[in-house]
């Protein structure tokens, strides 16, 4: 959600999207594709980031040539509903490096977790010896990716 006070024209949606292709994008690289000047791209690029609409910047690793060849969705429910309770399930997901994702939900899950792991070996310890021995958690159900159809984090502006 954008702050109030964050105005993005059309200039800033074009470095925005070129960023997404590409984040490590020069300020001179940019300026060829926004069309304005490297200093107006930095300066740009500079409030962007201040104001939050730029997150972060990382490299797009591939799992699979790094031994990461399982991707999993866990659904949990927890054990009771309160603000303690998912304050400890949360507390324990920060922990840990295999969870790429967590989402509160509605529905019959509190919670799914997007999670990749080398192999099953090391699936079944997340969830029988760190998830379900948990006090949060009730219930555990996970399913094991097949195929990645589409693994496209840009967001659609442009």
């Amino acid at each position: 959600m954008l702050q109030e006070s964050v105005i993005i024209d059309d200039a800033d949606l074009k470095l925005l999207s070129a960023l997404q292709d590409n984040g490590a994008l020069t300020n001179q690289q940019l300026a060829d594709v926004v069309r304005l000047s490297p200093s107006q791209c930095s300066r740009r690029r500079q409030r962007l980031e201040q104001a939050g609409v730029i997150r972060r910047y990382r490299a797009d690793l591939d799992p699979a040539l790094l031994g990461f060849g399982i991707t999993v969705f866990i659904f949990v429910a927890l054990a009771t509903h309160s603000r303690n309770n998912a304050r400890r399930f949360r507390d324990l997901v920060a922990t840990l490096a295999m969870v790429q994702e967590t989402h509160a939900l509605t529905g019959d899950s509190d919670y799914l977790l997007k999670v990749i792991v080398t192999d099953l070996r090391a699936l079944s310890a997340l969830v029988n010896d760190v998830l379900l021995p948990h006090e949060a958690v009730e219930r555990v159900r996970s399913s094991i990716v097949l195929e990645t159809l589409k693994d496209e984090a840009k967001l659609p502006i442009g």
